[in-house]
């Protein structure tokens, strides 16, 4: 994020990093997106994901840690021109914590090089695609302004995409070189130094 050739530099002060859960993608972005409201910062920036191949993504939008954000228009054609996004199966209800009601939902994807299912090789690049439930979206048509040119913006998606380890792990779990360093001096109590 703080390269000089990135594209999309955001500005936050140090020691803040954009680590949003789930529920914060879908209610304080996607659903302001949505509705047309500001969100500041604006640290996510609106691209045709879908035109990249995920190893292409890197000076495109916000990057945090190993995983991309970037606002993109919900598409069938998820086709890229080396690959494709294939979706798991998997689907999530994005739930609020104050009301317990469904704001959105999350597919996952993952990316196949080649140009068909029955060529296509698995890699390990994965994207969540958040999108809001079918009551986010219809309040969101309700509350257009009429200045706007007319969009569907409830067609709106989050996409946070990460490359998975050979392992299966995200990467999202390991602990920082920090945490690593206050564990390791809870060891210091077992260890016995020598009285000088």
């Amino acid at each position: 994020m703080g390269d000089k050739n990135d594209i999309y530099n955001v500005n936050l002060p140090p020691g803040f990093r954009f680590d949003p859960t789930d529920e914060e993608l879908v209610v304080h972005f996607l659903q302001r997106k949505a509705t047309l409201l500001p969100c500041h910062p604006h640290v996510i920036p609106d691209l045709h994901l879908y035109s990249y191949d995920p190893w292409q993504l890197h000076d495109r939008a916000l990057l945090e840690g190993n995983k991309w954000y970037y606002y993109s228009r919900r598409t069938q054609n998820r086709v890229t021109d080396n690959g494709y996004w294939k979706a798991t199966g998997m689907e999530e209800a994005v739930i609020c914590s104050t009301n317990n009601k469904k704001v959105g939902m999350k597919k996952h994807f993952v990316f196949h090089v080649g140009e068909s299912p029955a060529s296509g090789i698995k890699t390990n690049w994965i994207m969540q695609e958040f999108c809001l439930s079918d009551y986010a979206s219809s309040s969101a048509k309700s509350s257009k302004r009429k200045s706007q040119p007319i969009k569907d913006y409830s067609k709106w998606v989050i996409c946070r995409v990460y490359e998975q380890n050979e392992d299966g792990d995200d990467g999202m779990d390991q602990l920082s070189y920090l945490d690593e360093v206050f564990l390791s001096l809870d060891d210091l109590d077992e260890i016995s130094l020598p009285n000088y």
